[in-house]
């Protein structure tokens, strides 16, 4: 027999799905600002906050939302290499293939794209850009001058401020994005909307005011991390459901449960 947590614990599998996508107040600034950004004609937006921000599926639903209305394309995963990046790129201007064996001529592409000004506006959504290296963001910048490829460029913040920090990238972004963690109120509705959204009204119910401010504090606001620690909380009750039922309050998450998911995740330290 399934446990009741089974379908709990599966809702907070971490995914960039946009059926999995929460309206939330600040995801919907987030959503209008990038959307009114992309109106403008700027060359380059930055998209920027810390892992678990909710970068990825920000990107994924307004490329699902706009898709018939502009030639937009998410780039959801880096390219390996400069090469396989300018083949998908060639294809998405083109609408062709490259043959095989043929290297992209760089400053062809770019004569290409400023033939197209006034003709195309074509929006290119780059997902995890921390990866692409100094060089190639300089010739992405190259491209986008052209201004009939725009680029939205999704990094992640992190202690060395990685691209940003370099003066050459930041002088050519004209906008700027910051997504950042959820407060508890935020986090609160995302849960329960997460939770009810596959009808398990009496487990969103269990989570109680007080526990919503344990898991924020333990999270700290993060999407991501909210999602581990749901995941592995749902986890530990689904094996007491299985195997000591007694030790379960069906009508409110013990406390020490979720301490238990918190230690396993290293959030707390015995």
């Amino acid at each position: 027999m399934k446990s009741r947590y089974e379908a709990a614990k599966n809702v907070f599998i971490d995914s960039v799905d946009i059926d999995d996508y929460i309206e939330l107040e600040s995801s919907v600034i987030a959503y209008q600002q990038l959307q009114h950004s992309m109106d403008k004609p700027l060359k380059m937006i930055l998209l920027f906050g810390r892992p678990g921000t909710g970068k990825s599926i920000l990107l994924n639903r307004i490329a699902e939302k706009l898709k018939h209305q502009k030639e937009i394309h998410y780039f959801d995963t880096p390219a390996v290499s400069e090469k396989e990046f300018f083949h998908k790129l060639f294809k998405v201007l083109t609408k062709k293939d490259l043959p095989k064996n043929t290297e992209v001529n760089f400053s062809a592409l770019v004569d290409f794209c400023k033939n197209l000004r006034g003709k195309r506006e074509i929006v290119i959504l780059l997902d995890e850009a921390q990866m692409y290296g100094a060089e190639m963001m300089e010739k992405i910048r190259l491209l986008s001058d052209s201004r009939a490829v725009k680029f939205v460029v999704s990094l992640h913040k992190t202690e060395d401020e990685d691209l940003i920090a370099k003066e050459h990238f930041q002088s050519r972004i004209w906008e700027v994005i910051e997504l950042k963690n959820a407060t508890k109120q935020d986090q609160t509705t995302y849960i329960h909307k997460k939770l009810l959204k596959k009808n398990l009204f009496e487990i969103a119910n269990s989570i109680k005011d007080k526990d919503m401010k344990l898991i924020h504090t333990f999270t700290k606001g993060n999407f991501r991390e909210c999602n581990k620690l749901l995941f592995t909380l749902f986890e530990i009750c689904e094996y007491y459901d299985k195997n000591e039922p007694s030790k379960i309050n069906y009508e409110q998450i013990p406390q020490r449960i979720i301490e238990m998911a918190a230690l396993k995740l290293g959030y707390i330290h015995v």
